[in-house]
């Protein structure tokens, strides 16, 4: 047929009638999927550029091929490398996971134990990064502090930008993720006028964190069992979520073969947004709009009208339409966290509006589940973190997740530096006719 790429008769393809020039294409099918790049031969002539895919937002476009993390949001399934999150949540800790997720496999008690103890003698920084973070203003928000100060480790560690030297990525792994807590518990003290504390490197991961972020004049601090158990299940399920926004921006940005640090920086930078990483300080700002349980049936109409700007926050999610696998998770462990500090007004007025609305037919007709963000905030504040700091602790349970992205996108062959297309909608050409009277310019 006059037009068509020939493909094998036996696979799957796309049969496609351009109606313009009556012309027949056919575009091959793999893994559900067609190659946009196939659509180039679709061509009213030769100069034509060819048909490309116009997607906004990503919302149907496959960027990569990936081993990591699989979500089927119908199902409401997240897995790490193909074990549910909820074994791991329940099962593991935060650095095995962050093991499995760059490495594909869960180590062995050998590679554990040299990984944690490779992590554990990184935690400390140059003392000029600390100096560094010193001159920030007293109320800078903790993000942009670690934005700035992961994006500075590149230049103390010049030899990262050989990201095809296995050994540099090794190290970039390890020092990304021990130091993540430090430069984030600098942060908080920072934002607190309160002296750094350097890490105690005979704590585990997440006791150390806690350590650096809530120790005084003790000789040594001794973290909550149950405190320490969220941190570290908190950071598992946060460790990597697939292809979201921060995740993108790192591949995009590593794309241009920059070094670890500054790609990881990037995908802070991104996660710093409302839409993204902040999702769960909105949460709690909708609860104190609420102000009691008394107001809620108000506040679920005024969200059911559609006319103000009220807004259901933590409920639903881009990927999942049934409910998020690991809010589940998430509720359990903020009961326990609540068992320890007490519950709150929030946590009071968020149990109630969580009830209305999943007996509500409005939300569940919607599939507006409660999300991640919706208990995660509650859990943070029962712990005394700031509303502005719950981005950061994202962060550092994320870095795992940035790094093994990063580190596939790099060693896939059929990946290139990241050039989306666009669709021009300027003026065409037309002559420059001089505006402006330059006679008042001084001239010597």
């Amino acid at each position: 047929m006059p037009g068509t790429k020939e493909v094998s008769s036996t696979g799957d393809h796309l049969e496609i009638k351009d109606s313009r020039t009556g012309k027949s294409y056919t575009v091959q099918i793999t893994d559900d999927t067609i190659r946009t790049a196939d659509l180039k031969q679709i061509k009213v002539n030769a100069d034509d550029f060819g048909i490309m895919g116009y997607d906004p937002a990503f919302m149907n476009t496959a960027s990569c091929r990936s081993a990591i993390t699989f979500i089927d949001g119908d199902k409401g399934i997240l897995r790490y490398r193909g074990y549910p999150i909820d074994q791991l949540a329940g099962k593991a800790d935060f650095l095995e996971v962050a093991w499995l997720l760059r490495h594909g496999e869960l180590p062995t008690q050998a590679e554990y134990d040299q990984w944690v103890q490779d992590v554990t003698y990184h935690t400390y920084v140059h003392e000029n990064i600390k100096h560094f973070m010193e001159g920030f203003r007293y109320d800078a928000h903790p993000m942009s502090m670690l934005c700035a100060s992961v994006a500075a480790l590149s230049s103390f560690y010049p030899t990262s930008k050989d990201i095809f030297d296995e050994h540099e990525r090794d190290i970039a792994f390890v020092r990304l993720i021990a130091k993540l807590p430090t430069l984030a518990a600098f942060a908080y003290r920072h934002v607190k006028g309160m002296p750094y504390v350097y890490p105690d490197n005979s704590l585990p991961y997440a006791e150390n964190f806690l350590s650096m972020i809530a120790r005084m004049s003790e000789p040594k601090y001794e973290a909550h069992p149950v405190y320490a158990r969220a941190i570290d299940i908190l950071f598992i399920l946060h460790a990597d979520h697939e292809q979201n926004c921060s995740t993108n921006a790192v591949r995009a940005v590593g794309s241009s073969h920059v070094d670890p640090y500054s790609a990881v920086a990037a995908g802070i930078a991104a996660l710093y947004g409302p839409l993204h990483g902040g999702a769960n300080e909105a949460v709690l700002r909708m609860l104190q709009e609420i102000g009691h349980v008394k107001n809620i049936p108000a506040f679920i109409a005024d969200v059911k009208s559609g006319k103000g700007e009220k807004r259901l926050m933590g409920f639903g999610h881009r990927v999942y339409k049934s409910y998020d696998p690991r809010a589940k998770i998430v509720k359990a462990l903020c009961d326990d966290v609540l068992k320890v500090a007490g519950m709150s007004h929030d946590m009071e007025i968020a149990l109630e509006l969580e009830r209305i609305a999943l007996s509500d037919e409005y939300f569940i007709s919607r599939k507006l589940y409660p999300n991640v963000d919706f208990y995660t905030g509650l859990i943070y504040r029962a712990m005394h973190f700031p509303t502005d700091y719950f981005t950061v602790l994202f962060a550092i349970a994320r870095t795992a997740g940035w790094l093994s992205q990063w580190e596939e996108m790099l060693l896939d062959k059929e990946q290139k530096i990241a050039r989306p297309r666009q669709i021009y909608t300027g003026h065409a050409e037309r002559p420059y006719k001089p505006t402006l009277d330059y006679k008042h310019k001084i001239t010597k």
